[in-house]
């Protein structure tokens, strides 16, 4: 009976082996008669922004129309004295319309009255440079004016490549030739080769942080971080041979 049973395993493990290798053969003749592959390649580069912005926020909230506005004007020059003072080229300082809008009274109930409560205004002043640490350091020192009284909100500095063109160039090339390279990874398991290239599709860019793992199938362009990280994505066909 024991001996039974022992041929019984070793007859099983033959045939398991037997299906392993069968299905080596299959998944080999596959790939030939199949004669294309299409493999995913990327690359990436680390790049520093050379170009920012910074918008800027005056509010003020006053009985009277004229009165808000008369804070915001006498504001703007304190805030542009600032700003060049700060090494701010006036020329890149770009000062928008005042907007404002009527604030009314609410009764017992909450709800809102045709009676007027005050109005408030603002403006905004967008300053740009080609130093990045300059806007950066902008952004983040606003202790100083919010001491004198002006009432003023700084949005997130937003920072920019101007050599993209070239630097997507150059990351294609090398998402190609990691779609080579892991083509063969494949290939190679199957006693093929890598052949001639069939078509090649550019994916979208992604533009993020050095250490996000964000993607879009849309691309992302973030502006956020002064240090950047630019990825590109290709989509090889090869011949197997």
């Amino acid at each position: 009976m024991d001996k039974l049973e022992k041929y019984q395993l070793f007859f099983a493990c033959g045939v398991i082996a037997l299906g392993i290798f069968a299905s080596s053969l299959v998944f080999a003749n596959r790939i030939s008669k199949d004669e294309n592959i299409t493999v995913t390649g990327s690359a990436s580069k680390i790049v520093k922004s050379d170009s920012a912005k910074v918008r800027i926020e005056l509010s003020a909230r006053e009985t009277t129309q004229k009165t808000a506005y008369t804070v915001i004007k006498s504001q703007t020059p304190v805030v542009i004295k600032y700003l060049e003072a700060k090494g701010i080229d006036k020329k890149d300082i770009n000062t928008r319309t005042i907007n404002g809008y009527y604030n009314y009274k609410t009764n017992s109930n909450g709800y809102s009255t045709n009676e007027i409560a005050s109005y408030s205004a603002n403006q905004s002043i967008e300053v740009s440079s080609k130093d990045v640490e300059k806007i950066k350091e902008i952004s983040t020192d606003i202790q100083s004016l919010v001491d004198k009284g002006i009432d003023l909100s700084v949005d997130m500095p937003e920072y920019y490549y101007s050599d993209l063109a070239s630097i997507k160039i150059e990351l294609l090339k090398d998402a190609a030739l990691d779609a080579k390279q892991r083509a063969q990874s494949m290939l190679s398991a199957a006693n093929s080769s890598v052949g001639k290239v069939k078509s090649m599709k550019m994916g979208v860019f992604q533009i993020t942080a050095p250490d996000s793992t964000n993607v879009s199938d849309y691309g992302i362009n973030d502006t956020s971080t002064i240090d950047k990280k630019v990825t590109a994505v290709a989509n090889v066909v090869f011949k197997v041979k």
